[in-house]
């Protein structure tokens, strides 16, 4: 005679222990293989706008809301934590160093006795760098450090 036995009683005593997930909370294979596509194609895509910015639309605040979505799609499919951790720094930490890298950008006019926010440019064969490009880097970084504080703290409440 066959005995029969329950879901419950073929679980091992480990899976007994995990909590179990909600079907929305279960990680979708579609979404994680999506954004393990996406996400470097969005981040370099983020790049690009930055540094287009300065002579076609484009720019720092739009480069860092395609950076901060990239990864506010990384959380969403791996969760907040893993998110965290592919962050070199905190969200509050981008934010201070985009504010602190605008403003070095505006200090250098002063220093050479010009009002503040002046574009300094340093011209290398045919690469232009200059203030200018420096302050987007710090709209880039601010943008990105917010939007993520504000993803970060709706996906932990």
């Amino acid at each position: 005679m066959r005995e029969e036995r329950t879901h419950d009683e073929l679980e091992t005593p480990r899976q007994r222990a995990r909590p179990r997930l909600l079907e929305w909370e279960r990680p979708s294979l579609i979404l994680n293989l999506a954004v393990r596509l996406l996400l470097p194609l969005l981040l370099l895509f983020s790049i690009f706008l930055l540094f287009r910015g300065h002579h076609a639309p484009g720019g720092g605040f739009v480069g860092g809301l395609v950076a901060a979505a990239a990864i506010a799609l990384y959380a969403l499919a791996q969760g907040a934590a893993a998110a965290h951790s592919l962050l070199r720094l905190p969200p509050k930490g981008l934010i201070a160093a985009g504010l602190l890298t605008a403003l070095a950008s505006g200090l250098l006019g002063p220093l050479e006795g010009m009002p503040f926010l002046t574009g300094r440019w340093i011209k290398w064969d045919r690469l232009e760098l200059g203030t200018p490009v420096l302050f987007d880097v710090g709209v880039y970084l601010v943008v990105v450090g917010v939007t993520l504080l504000i993803v970060f703290t709706l996906m932990e409440e």
